[in-house]
């Protein structure tokens, strides 16, 4: 499972930077506003996927997490991208110390209401990549919705690039 894990670590990577790639074309004002009425921002939705990316990877080197990052405190993309890049190498640090041992044990972490959880530390990090997955299929949506073709990020083309294809 834990080269499964890196495998899927390198697959997150590739896809937000896909993402951010196109964000990158967004003007100012298209990165910031709602792309139809009562759908969140591309900025919002970039916070929240970087942002949790990183306060799941701050619970597990052990710190209790009590607030999300707020559109404020990243108001510009750049400032996002290093909030994202700050999650992505904290969990390349977290990755080489897992066992298949450890990655079978049942871990406890609090919430941001502070609530207790129990759960198999596998299962955090296989959710960490599958949140990520969906809020860029947001991103996707919302890129279409200011005319900017979105890129393919499916797990099946970043495979594909890593295959030879002789």
């Amino acid at each position: 499972m834990q080269d499964d894990l890196n495998s899927l670590y390198a697959f997150n990577r590739w896809a937000d930077q896909r993402i951010l790639e196109k964000v990158r074309l967004l003007s100012f004002e298209q990165y910031t506003q709602e792309p139809v009425p009562g759908w969140s921002s591309v900025r919002a939705t970039l916070v929240h996927v970087a942002g949790a990316t990183l306060i799941w990877a701050r619970r597990l080197e052990g710190e209790l997490i009590t607030a999300r990052p707020t559109e404020d405190e990243y108001p510009s993309l750049a400032d996002v991208e290093q909030l994202l890049t700050k999650g992505h190498a904290a969990f390349g640090r977290l990755l080489t110390t897992l066992t298949p041992e450890r990655l079978n044990t049942i871990w406890s972490y609090r919430n941001l209401s502070g609530q207790e959880c129990r759960t198999p530390l596998w299962a955090v990090y296989r959710h960490v990549v599958n949140h990520a997955t969906y809020h860029r299929g947001q991103i996707a949506s919302k890129l279409g919705r200011f005319g900017i073709d979105p890129p393919f990020t499916d797990l099946v083309f970043w495979a594909t690039e890593q295959t030879p294809q002789s």
